[in-house]
């Protein structure tokens, strides 16, 4: 009878994770429109409320920029500037929330069966994804209503979306790992929302920090520090232009830390995922 060899080689087993998650990919797209389905389950107005929290957000975030006078540039509109922003904040703080708590939430189903458990983040970031495209009417539907037609530049807003996804992803299953064994953090991501809504160039534009001569140069760039800075200034240039260029040193110092907060992320994830069961 003829043995079966079984080769070991170094990394491997990384190899073979990243192939589990593709042979898993079932799982992740059934865990999402499970989501989907709880989400909208039992809902007075269901799908609707993809639609009415981004026009809520657009309407208070029109309402602050317009009271403390945020620069427009000339010949923009600012419902049509609040509305670029509003859109992927909504998605990043959704996706972050949602992936932060994915593992808790889902703790059942950790101790029970083997499959990568990067999934269970990511198939909360895939439902976040389908309530983005839900409200991405809203930004249609204004800038036909504004008859704005946007430049070539459009065509970089998959770009800026997939940097979202990125930010989303990184901070999400980093806040999702710390989660398992700390159970407080739940406490700290509403929080870091909130707070991050104040530092993003939502209500107002980061034309007012970084031509503001009184700001102070280091607070700029501990501005440019927040990954959402370059995802906002990004949609901003694809729907209105030139005239919000946001090619800049802080817009690059924000890419860059969203790619190290994915790195990180994913790296400590990797590293605390096989102790996931024991301590959940």
């Amino acid at each position: 009878m003829e043995m079966k060899r079984v080769v070991i080689e170094p990394g491997s087993v990384e190899l073979n994770y990243w192939r589990d998650i593709w042979s898993y990919r079932g799982l992740l797209f059934f865990l999402a429109w499970k989501e989907v389905l709880v989400r909208y389950k039992q809902t007075a107005i269901g799908v609707a409320w993809s639609v009415i929290r981004p026009l809520v957000t657009l309407i208070a975030m029109w309402f602050i920029g317009w009271l403390f006078d945020s620069k427009v540039p000339d010949g923009q509109s600012r419902v049509l500037m609040v509305c670029a922003a509003t859109l992927p904040w909504t998605f990043f703080s959704s996706a972050f929330s949602e992936a932060s708590n994915s593992l808790i939430v889902n703790s059942n189903l950790l101790t029970k069966i083997y499959f990568p458990r990067l999934i269970i983040p990511v198939s909360s970031i895939v439902v976040c994804l389908i309530d983005f495209f839900i409200s991405f009417f809203i930004l249609i539907v204004i800038m036909i209503a504004l008859q704005h037609r946007p430049g070539i530049e459009f065509l970089l807003l998959p770009l800026w979306l997939l940097l979202a996804i990125v930010t989303a992803i990184g901070s999400g299953i980093f806040i999702a790992a710390l989660n398992v064994k700390y159970r407080d953090f739940r406490y700290v991501v509403p929080f870091i929302v909130q707070f991050g809504l104040y530092l993003t160039p939502v209500a107002f534009s980061s034309l007012d920090i970084y031509e503001n001569h009184k700001i102070p140069e280091v607070l700029k760039y501990l501005y440019s520090c927040n990954p959402m800075v370059a995802v906002v200034d990004g949609f901003r240039y694809s729907i209105l232009g030139e005239q919000v260029s946001p090619f800049n040193t802080g817009f690059f110092i924000s890419i860059a830390v969203s790619i190290v907060i994915f790195i990180l992320g994913l790296r400590y994830f990797r590293n605390t995922e096989r102790g996931f069961a024991d301590i959940i």
